[in-house]
């Protein structure tokens, strides 16, 4: 029977291209796509899951990868229900393009822009399906949490073809599993997301920015009282890099100006008992500056770790021997990135020290990005075996019993199984 799904080579994207991928296909519907899938499932061929395949490269390296198959031609918005602060979207849809229709009605998803995105935005920002399959989170968690928090429903296409839900399009709705938990953050390696129902919010106009500097272990006293004061910032960063230093950039959004000012004003003010540099910036978009450095960098790190031991890491002769590095940690969550952004790439052995010293401090570290290696050598496994390892292995094969999807990648495994 002929199939109308699109079937492109990586190169023709109109984005980053896609890698350790045959093909990309692209089914225009639901229907397609569950057919599709079904014939992946009966032939035993290998797949992964993609939206608009930005970030395919990042995490393990795919094995035997198979075809791509793109929900970038699911991209319609279902339902917005705007006086509930609820939408419900196809997971093709560009979270760019989520973000302006929000805007249009007043409402925002508080969620951060993925790493690499460009301040022109378009499709470097990816999909709602793919923010959602990496689950990460960003600056915005300090006071909205991650975007497995938004999420309220959930469609998937399992990697037989059939079609399945969990959760639903209103808040309080708590049946069963919580099977929108388990996708977020899966990777790929369970099922492919469909569309989501998404909580948002009212967008509030008034918004302030102050970047206070000094050294990560003079900067912590101040962190300290921020985050467990009184005070409710939408976000506060630590940012380090070799040419402009250490600081720590904050931003605070309410239904005034005043109530702006004199949260800013307070905080400037314990910058100054402590002999902090401080400069109040302007603020004009509700989510933070995206962070997109052009081409890939050698390096792509994602960092988790407690939020009192972030200043000792940027303190650390460790961090301070990376040259041409950048980091930018949630000061409050002590989640966030680091790269290199210029440079000869620094040795596979000091990422191995630094995962280490991480790990000390009582968090993790995994590779989204490394360079290639020679076959004679190794790459750094993306992240590191976790305590759960056979009760992932376990959730993997309810799933994808045929080992079809994402093979290569699994969040928690550190080398394949089969």
């Amino acid at each position: 029977m002929a199939r109308s799904w699109r079937a492109t080579h990586p190169t023709i994207t109109d984005s980053a291209p896609v890698v350790h991928s045959e093909t990309l296909l692209q089914p225009q519907s639901e229907a397609e796509l569950s057919a599709l899938v079904r014939d992946l499932h009966a032939s035993g061929r290998p797949w992964t899951p993609a939206g608009l395949a930005t970030r395919l490269h990042w995490g393990a390296p795919l094995q035997q990868a198979g075809a791509a198959v793109s929900s970038r031609r699911l991209n319609g918005v279902v339902d917005h229900a705007v006086d509930d602060l609820t939408i419900t979207v196809e997971a093709g849809l560009p979270l760019a393009d989520l973000q302006h229709a929000l805007a249009e009605r007043g409402q925002w998803l508080p969620v951060d822009w993925p790493w690499g995105t460009a301040a022109e935005l378009g499709s470097s920002a990816g999909t709602v399906g793919g923010l959602v399959a990496r689950g990460l989170s960003g600056s915005l968690h300090q006071r909205h949490l991650g975007v497995r928090d938004q999420l309220i429903g959930i469609r998937l296409m399992r990697s037989d073809g059939v079609a399945a839900k969990a959760g639903g399009r209103v808040v309080k709705n708590v049946a069963g599993y919580d099977l929108m938990r388990l996708l977020c953050g899966s990777w790929g390696s369970l099922a492919l997301i469909t569309g989501v129902t998404l909580r948002v919010q009212p967008i509030r106009r008034a918004r302030g920015l102050l970047v206070l500097r000094g050294l990560p272990t003079a900067l912590e006293p101040l962190r300290q009282a921020v985050v467990g004061g009184g005070f409710t910032p939408d976000w506060i960063d630590w940012e380090h890099s070799e040419d402009q230093g250490c600081c720590l950039r904050l931003g605070v959004a309410s239904i005034s100006d005043a109530a702006v000012d004199d949260q800013l004003n307070q905080i400037k003010a314990l910058a100054d008992e402590q002999h902090l540099a401080s400069e109040r910036q302007s603020w004009s978009d509700p989510l933070p500056d995206p962070i997109a450095p052009g081409a890939d960098p050698a390096w792509l790190l994602r960092l988790n770790l407690p939020p009192a031991r972030c200043a000792e890491l940027l303190a650390s002769d460790t961090c301070q021997q990376f040259k041409g590095w950048c980091w930018r940690v949630s000061a409050g969550r002590g989640s966030g990135d680091a790269w290199q952004a210029q440079g000869p790439a620094t040795p596979a052995y000091a990422i191995a020290d630094l995962r280490r010293q991480v790990a000390d401090l009582g968090g993790e570290l995994t590779v989204l990005i490394q360079p290639s290696v020679p076959e004679s050598q190794e790459a750094l496994d993306a992240w590191l075996d976790a305590p759960s390892r056979p009760l992932i292995e376990a959730v993997k094969r309810q799933f994808d019993p045929r080992l079809q999807l994402a093979r290569g990648r699994l969040p928690g495994v550190a080398t394949p199984f089969s």
